[in-house]
């Protein structure tokens, strides 16, 4: 946008956007589109400032003001930089004005964004000094004001802690030391409107909102709070029967903050104000009945909420000093009182709690604790078991995908967790005392959720137990089929499950191989039942083995049974493992046999000419039987001893043509090719180093291919093959002719605009690969022009966010850098020291600047990759490292636009110290993360 438009301009477009949709939202129909993209451009424009100041002054209409309050809250959250310093107070100047008219008509999504706007402008404007105790002065006494004064109050600590702004910490800790400061005039003011506003619901909720943000930024003192009857008000507010549920909420959340706040002030520090809300919270039991006597679900789910944060802020003296002080341990029976309530969402809002405290009791390992604890874990399980239960009147399989679903799933998850402490054994012969209390004529559904709980911890039971299993089995395999499906699916998962120990008693086999067979010709339970039979095929290898006829005969008849894909693939994995349990002379006969029930129709698929792909279509999906190739060389794993003939060698040169052929007809489907890759690695992996027929063949198919069709799979896929062939002197020119052909298209996708961020998957690939390259032909590899190009690449792609793409580009530079001290006492050592002392002293200025750019950039999960590069040239040689490290402190920017000093001297002086000093590559990574959340 080359000039300011006019404001009628503007109001045009915007009727066009919003008053199509009657909403705040764009209506997205075709006639506002172009007026949409147009008003995009000008919010990104240096005009939007002029703009939106006028068109809040303008007050037109709400649609109007929103705009134009989003538009400036975006402008200063995102393009402060564009502003001049001189300008900052003439902005501040006006939207104060602006949000002195707020009033109780102005609509809340604008009082809302005006406040966030101003917000942001008083986080970043350095020079606006004592803004704080300022405002609540100001504005504190005039009723009028209310309104936006607490509403900017309460985003300010959001806007402070937000990481959209990045203002950095010593900005941050300034204005965290502003709100304390400023806190008792804050306090004052909440009690002054609470006193004011007795049957005013929405003003008590604004309060609500208030205090629990500046608790959650720990912004007020606990001698203020404690002298302040402020903090009775949440629970007063709790209490009420009659309470709205908004207010409710609100109240709940102020009790939560408080709660996090004294955990992560420090416990004892805070120990008056930890030990009212203690007091405060146990008082809201009653009230917790009654809403559960009320069947009010959100108000249960809210006293829960309570409950469960107070149990983790105190999880730690409960742990310590159980039944002591704040360990006191009723606080578990609030908890197991929510697990009674007879929905599961209440429950579940538990669970973070149940999973800390089994990490911190498995890290403890303290058995005189976990006796302790023991008896509220058994409770736990049994209140878990009778929430899993299915309504008795359900028909057929629940869908997978709803939320009790997954509450069961985390139900399962969780009782894995605290296994250890009720034991498994324990826990199976607890539940099957509820089964044999079952009557003939109880519903199907409370034996179904014990199955579900014995499953969950049947792999950990002791194989000496006799009392129960035994009977449980007896009893699931001797089911009728009219048996409920769901609870036979559930019993066709629990043999499974009990896989481990029925190979120490193998006369279980027999019987639980005809009933999951039955489950086979039924495809609601075919995945189940498949699932089951690989997992014995796992755990009871030499006892199946006599089972690969049987089970090859349905395989062989698959495709006219009704059931899943997964299944199919289990039941193929199945079949594989059998096999590679069979003497070497039996295996390539049942592999050749495996094999050609797959091959055959794919043959006939890649034969078929131009037809057009229908992934529902077994005819004319090649997918589905490369899936199935796949699942077979990846479970054929027989032990071949050295320099015996790989009994699978021959079948899969045989496949090799017709697979070359899909590569050839599909080369342009990503997702058909990348089965391909996947199906020819587990052939190469399967076949180890005995595969070397394929690989000329391979290599030169996958570099003619990538010329065209830059998959990054065929990177990967290289990557598998130098690991397999790297250490083969024959070999190398090969691989390195496969590296140099597959990184000119690489690098050249990758120096497009964006090309770092839009291919994220060919960086992953391409750095995994020079790995191989790295690690099992280093001096070729580095003697080689393409390992310069493999570095400058590396340095440029430091700033990737893709997880997997950036670790796998650190590893590589990690990887290179320890080269150069690895091993010295090999052969090659001076050879591979000198080439990787060469490279760094022409790049190592510009791989360190880009550590130190990226580290300020990059997610906080991210920075100790890059710091591990820094410490890693440090060991090779410190006096460089310091003196690149130094350089590319100078780099940094050390003031933010709106006036702040982002990082002192003194700060990047202790930064450049701490990272040259440091013993471990711990130091150097605490050290980066310093220096990232100054500029965070």
């Amino acid at each position: 946008m080359n000039s300011m438009p006019a404001i009628e301009t503007v109001l045009g477009a915007i009727d066009a956007v919003f008053k199509a949709s009657g909403t705040h939202a764009p209506s997205g129909s075709r006639g506002t589109e172009k007026a949409a993209e147009w008003l995009d451009v000008m919010q990104k424009s240096v005009y939007a400032w002029q703009i939106s100041d006028q068109l809040i002054q303008m007050n037109r209409d709400e649609e109007t003001c929103y705009f134009a309050a989003q538009t400036m809250r975006t402008k200063i959250q995102f393009a402060f930089h564009e502003l001049p310093l001189e300008s900052h107070q003439s902005l501040r100047d006006s939207l104060l004005k602006h949000c002195t008219k707020i009033n109780l008509e102005t609509k809340n999504t604008i009082v809302t964004q005006l406040c966030l706007a101003l917000a942001d402008l008083f986080v970043q404007m350095a020079s606006w000094k004592g803004g704080l105790s300022s405002l609540i002065q100001e504005f504190g006494n005039s009723i009028n004001h209310w309104t936006f004064l607490v509403e900017f109050l309460s985003v300010l600590p959001e806007e402070i802690n937000s990481r959209h702004i990045r203002i950095g910490d010593n900005r941050r800790n300034e204005l965290l030391d502003e709100m304390t400061q400023a806190s008792p005039l804050l306090v004052q003011l909440l009690a002054k409107i609470t006193e004011s506003a007795v049957n005013d619901v929405k003003t008590k909720e604004r309060v609500m909102h208030c205090l629990g943000s500046w608790l959650g930024a720990f912004a007020i003192p606990e001698e203020y709070m404690i002298q302040s009857k402020l903090l009775h008000l949440p629970f007063a507010i709790m209490t009420s029967v009659d309470t709205p549920i908004g207010l409710h909420s609100a109240a709940t959340e102020c009790i939560c903050s408080a709660l996090i706040a004294v955990e992560e002030e420090d416990l004892l520090k805070n120990s008056n104000l930890a030990r009212l809300l203690f007091e405060g919270v146990v008082q809201l039991q009653d009230p917790y009945h009654m809403s559960v006597a009320m069947q009010d679900l959100e108000k249960s789910t809210n006293y829960c909420r309570v409950f469960t944060e107070m149990a983790e802020s105190f999880l730690e003296p409960m742990i310590t000093t159980p039944n002591q002080g704040f360990g006191d341990l009723r606080t578990l029976e609030l908890l197991l009182m929510c697990i009674g309530h007879h929905h599961y969402e209440v429950a579940d809002i538990t669970f973070n709690f149940w999973n800390r405290l089994s990490e911190v009791l498995y890290e403890e390992n303290n058995a005189e604790i976990i006796n302790v604890f023991r008896p509220y874990i058994q409770r736990l399980i049994i209140a878990l078991c009778r929430l899993c239960q299915y309504e008795s009147t359900m028909e057929g399989l629940p869908e997978d995908s709803n939320d009790f679903e997954e509450f069961r799933r985390q139900s399962v998850d969780l009782v894995k967790d605290v296994e250890f402490v009720a034991g498994a054994t324990a826990i199976v012969v607890q539940m099957f005392e509820t089964l044999k209390g079952l009557g003939a004529n109880s519903s199907w559904e409370v034996a179904e959720a014990t199955l579900l709980i014995i499953g969950a911890v049947a792999k950990y039971v002791d194989r000496e137990e006799m009392s129960a299993v035994p009977q449980v089995l007896q009893a699931i395999t001797s089911q009728p089929p009219e048996t409920h499906l769901t609870m036979l699916r559930s019993s066709m998962r629990l043999i499974g499950e009990f896989s481990k120990w029925i190979n120490f008693h193998p006369e279980f086999l027999e019987p639980c191989l005809v009933f999951l067979m039955r489950g086979l010709h039924h495809l609601k339970l075919s995945t189940s039942a498949a699932d089951s039979i690989q997992k014995l095929c796992c755990q009871c290898a030499e006892h199946m083995r006599s089972q690969f006829n049987g089970l090859f005969e349905v395989i062989r008849s698959i495709d006219s049974l009704n059931i899943s894909l997964r299944a199919c693939l289990n039941l193929l994995k199945a079949s594989a493992m059998i096999l590679s349990h069979q003497p070497l002379q039996i295996i390539p006969e049942g592999f050749k046999q495996l094999c050609v029930l797959q091959v055959e129709p794919l043959n006939k698929i890649v034969n078929l000419g131009d037809i057009k792909v229908n992934r529902d279509d077994k005819l004319t999906d090649p997918i589905v039987w490369l899936d199935r190739l796949s699942v077979i060389f990846s479970h054929t794993t027989p032990e071949v001893a050295e320099g015996q003939v790989h009994p699978c060698r021959d079948v899969i040169v045989q496949v090799w043509p017709v697979l070359s052929n899909c590569f050839q007809k599909y080369s342009g489907d990503s997702g058909i090719i990348e089965r391909c890759c996947r199906c020819v690695r587990y052939a190469v992996r399967c076949l180890g180093r005995t595969s070397c027929d394929l690989l000329n063949p391979v290599l030169s198919q996958i570099v003619a291919l990538y010329q065209d069709h830059p998959h990054s799979c065929f990177l990967y896929l290289g990557s598998v093959l130098v690991d397999e062939y790297g250490y083969e002197s024959a070999c190398v020119p090969l691989l390195l002719n496969m590296l140099q052909a597959l990184s000119v298209p690489a690098f050249k996708m990758l120096e497009e605009s964006n090309g770092l961020q839009n291919h994220p998957d060919t960086v992953d690939d391409l750095f995994r690969l020079t790995l191989r390259c790295l690690q099992k032909m280093p001096i070729a590899f580095l003697q080689n022009p393409v390992a310069k190009n493999i570095l400058l690449c590396g340095i440029a792609s430091l700033s990737i966010h893709h997880r997997d793409a950036n670790e796998s580009v650190t590893k590589y530079l990690m990887e290179f850098i320890k080269f150069a001290n690895d091993k010295p006492e090999s052969q090659e050592f001076s050879t591979r020291h000198s080439l990787i002392l060469d490279m760094l002293k022409d790049y190592g200025q510009a791989l360190v600047q880009a550590v130190v750019k990226a580290s300020i950039d990059l997610p906080n999960s991210l920075i100790d990759n890059s710091a591990e590069v820094v410490y890693e040239l440090s060991l090779v040689d410190k006096g460089w490292m310091s003196q690149w490290l130094q350089v590319g402190l100078q780099s940094l920017h050390t003031q933010s636009p709106g006036g702040a000093i982002i990082a002192t001297p003194q700060q990047l002086e202790e930064f450049h110290t701490a990272v040259t000093n440091a013993a471990k590559s711990k130091a150097v990574c605490h050290a980066f993360r310093d220096l990232a959340k100054l500029y965070s």
